[in-house]
């Protein structure tokens, strides 16, 4: 072998064994920080991206949860000029014919809410100054099969009391009929269900109608009401006349999540004449009866 080869190869191997210590400990400080040196910055981002949803759940606007009940009822219920937060905030209550009706009426006031978790599920208390005497409270809680929800009592001597004239908004037959008068809720452990695809109910609401009149008729008031729903495997309704001039009864039954009813209305002989327009719009008349069908 030439001697120059021999050299050379000396020189490259005494170059590198003198560079190489230089070289490699960069090389190895590069890859610490492409693995375990940059752990606190993923560690900050990680905790910087944790508190943005933490901030933005407690502080999200109430107007997300309006959004969710327009859904919901597909516009039928609305919160409308919603202020402070999904946890607590405040709104209008409306109620609509839907989407595209020009149909709307709105709760007197404004109602006020505030929601917070527990252990299985959410809980609403409800205000409203026009309407509530107490906090009214919905829980929900879901299971593998739907939701389960329960309300909190309303009492007799303190029931929900608002007027009737919001069911309008509702549309037909409502803003035909333009009902004047208040509608008094009381509920005893009554819990609704959506289990399977049906909903079901339990436990018992009843609504007083109360000094009820209606456009349909120059005779005011007709009278006041009792409509009551009784849950159980196959719900029941049943409405009455507690005292007017407009008779009303009839029963019905929930089957297969579908409310099949049967009633019929007549008129005091003394006011006939008053109310006859009245039972040819709200039946089919048989004779001096109306028959309303439901179902």
């Amino acid at each position: 072998m030439p001697r120059s080869t021999s050299i050379n190869r000396t020189a490259r191997a005494t170059l590198s064994g003198a560079i190489g210590p230089f070289v490699a400990e960069p090389m190895r400080a590069s890859a610490r920080a492409r693995s375990g040196g940059s752990t606190p910055w993923r560690w900050a981002f990680a905790g910087l991206i944790t508190g943005a949803l933490i901030t933005t759940l407690v502080f999200a606007p109430a107007h997300w949860l309006a959004q969710g009940v327009w859904w919901a009822t597909d516009a039928r219920v609305q919160l409308q000029q919603a202020q402070g937060t999904v946890w607590a905030g405040s709104a209008q209550l409306v109620l609509s014919g839907g989407q595209g009706s020009q149909a709307q009426t709105t709760l007197p006031g404004r109602v006020h809410w505030t929601l917070h978790t527990q252990r299985l599920g959410v809980a609403l208390a409800l205000q409203a100054d026009c309407c509530l005497h107490q906090d009214w409270v919905w829980v929900a809680s879901p299971s593998l099969r739907g939701v389960t929800l329960r309300l909190s009592d309303l009492l007799p001597a303190q029931p929900l009391v608002w007027p009737s004239a919001m069911l309008a908004g509702l549309g037909t037959p409502w803003n035909t009929l333009q009902l004047q008068g208040a509608l008094a809720l009381s509920t005893n452990a009554l819990q609704v269900q959506w289990h399977s695809g049906q909903w079901q109910f339990d436990g018992a609401a009843l609504v007083h109608a109360q000094d009820m009149s209606t456009s349909l008729s120059t005779l005011a008031p007709i009278g006041s009401y009792r409509i009551a729903l009784t849950g159980g495997a196959q719900p029941t309704l049943d409405v009455s006349t507690d005292r007017g001039s407009l008779l009303l009864g009839g029963n019905g039954q929930w089957t297969n999540g579908q409310l099949r009813f049967r009633g019929e209305a007549s008129a005091a002989p003394a006011h006939a004449d008053a109310l006859n327009n009245l039972l040819n719009i709200i039946g089919r008349r048989e004779g001096a009866r109306s028959i309303i069908t439901v179902g």
